[in-house]
């Protein structure tokens, strides 16, 4: 397989960024996108450094011939048939989260995956950052001892003033602020525990600042999760707030803890142990996608088509966390713990 063309849907802030990261990549060209926009082909190819061709018909794309791979970059629930054509049609799949916003989409997606037998890449892309590598590693060596709790929390006000805003604030669209946001913060923390949720327990508020009042959602949520491992953790998704980014990340273990770039270990010596150290990596501080680490994700993703092996992060473990980003909200509405088995 020499060169793998890239043929990008919806193209938006996300999709530039999609374009930027996959020409970093050896052997990888996008050579098509799909817009409902009128757009110039001379200028979009000028503007990205490779010939692109355009369409209007998402299908007519698909079934080419031309591309071996899907990059979805619309709003979500556009996700699960545009992921059917694409699967259907044999092309390999770059999906941006959430791939749906209900439990009828989520399950169109992982059928449609595994039917076509196609490979496909979930855009939790936070997990490659240097401060989850550096975590995970510390776990793997055993530094933090046996976790038994842990919070990762999304905290980002996604106002008139953010560009998603406009269609985010409605829930045929959004879907949940865990689903349109705070889900990479529940992915992250099952995989820094190595471990998923069998239980959550969710509560729901809304900020009373009147930009806020056009979501037809709750904006704050609050996750309490019981993992198979016996760990207990949380998660909460912030997009009302007025404040700065903050992706927040503290587990706690019998050796030791970590918080965002501060830890204290029990094990290593030398330290003092009055106060935490300092970890100094890259944190997850943005919710710009052009500082989103998508080049490393895209990249091990075509590695793992070119050598028929599986991502470095699964398919089957981004469907997961958006079941349990579904039974947290479906938790939130009825007031009641629901078991993420529930949700199938």
């Amino acid at each position: 397989m020499s060169e793998l063309r890239v043929g990008i849907v919806g193209y938006g802030w996300v999709a530039g960024a999609h374009i930027k990261s996959l020409h970093e990549i050896p052997g990888v060209r996008v050579t098509a996108v799909c817009s409902r926009r009128s757009l110039d082909v001379g200028e979009l190819s000028a503007r990205h450094g490779s010939s692109i061709r355009v369409f209007n018909d998402y299908r007519a794309m698909c079934a080419s011939g031309e591309l071996d791979i899907v990059s979805i970059c619309t709003p979500h629930p556009m996700h699960p048939e545009q992921v059917e054509i694409a699967a259907k049609a044999g092309k390999h799949l770059i999906i941006e989260k959430p791939v749906a916003i209900d439990l009828e989409g989520l399950n169109r997606v992982e059928k449609a995956v595994k039917d076509a037998g196609v490979k496909a890449c979930i855009c939790f892309e936070v997990k490659v950052i240097g401060h989850f590598k550096t975590v995970k590693a510390m776990l793997s060596e055993g530094l933090l001892g046996n976790v038994h709790y842990g919070e990762c929390d999304y905290y980002h006000g996604i106002g008139p003033w953010y560009g998603q805003y406009e269609w985010n604030k409605r829930k045929a669209f959004g879907g949940s602020s865990l689903l349109t946001a705070g889900c990479h913060a529940l992915d992250g923390l099952i995989w820094l525990l190595g471990s998923r949720p069998v239980e959550v327990t969710t509560y729901a508020a809304k900020s009373s600042l009147p930009v806020f009042q056009a979501y037809e959602y709750p904006t704050t949520t609050t996750t309490i999760m019981k993992f198979a491992n016996g760990a207990v953790g949380k998660t909460a998704s912030v997009i009302d707030c007025i404040q700065p980014y903050l992706f927040n990340v503290h587990l706690v273990g019998s050796e030791g803890s970590v918080w965002n770039d501060k830890f204290h270990c029990a094990k290593l010596q030398g330290l003092d142990r009055t106060g935490w150290s300092t970890l100094h990596t890259q944190l997850v501080d943005s919710g710009d996608v052009e500082h989103h680490p998508y080049t490393e994700l895209f990249a091990d993703f075509i590695a793992a088509i070119r050598e028929d092996r599986a991502p470095m992060f699964s398919f089957d473990d981004g469907i997961f966390s958006h079941r349990a980003a579904l039974a947290a909200d479906r938790s939130a509405e009825t007031g009641k713990p629901v078991k993420v088995a529930e949700l199938s």
